[in-house]
């Protein structure tokens, strides 16, 4: 094998490479997606739950309310982890590398 023809090998397997990676940041961004949705619709439903219980119980001191916040925090914060974040770049790890080097 002459050194072009291995060169181009090594292009197509690089070409391989960016295609599966491509396709498992897909992947993982459709996984996201679902995982939040079903999170929010599991906060819905229980805490609706939750304040039934609290209404048929006479509707006293509002206790759910500190299960509703704490939990929509953690809501808040998977949904910055998964959708708020810009993804990482080569232009980011650049600029890190270069900051570092001064």
């Amino acid at each position: 094998m002459y050194g072009h023809e291995r060169r181009q090998r090594h292009r197509d397997y690089e070409d391989t490479d960016e295609v599966v990676g491509e396709r498992e940041a897909a992947k993982r961004r459709v996984r996201a997606r679902r995982d939040f949705i079903s999170n929010v619709v599991a906060y819905v439903v229980i805490n609706a739950a939750l304040i039934v219980i609290w209404t048929l119980n006479g509707a006293g001191y509002f206790w759910p309310a500190w299960i509703i916040g704490i939990w929509g925090v953690i809501l808040v914060l998977h949904w910055w982890h998964s959708f708020g974040r810009r993804p990482m770049t080569e232009a980011d790890i650049d600029a890190e590398m270069n900051r570092h080097q001064r």
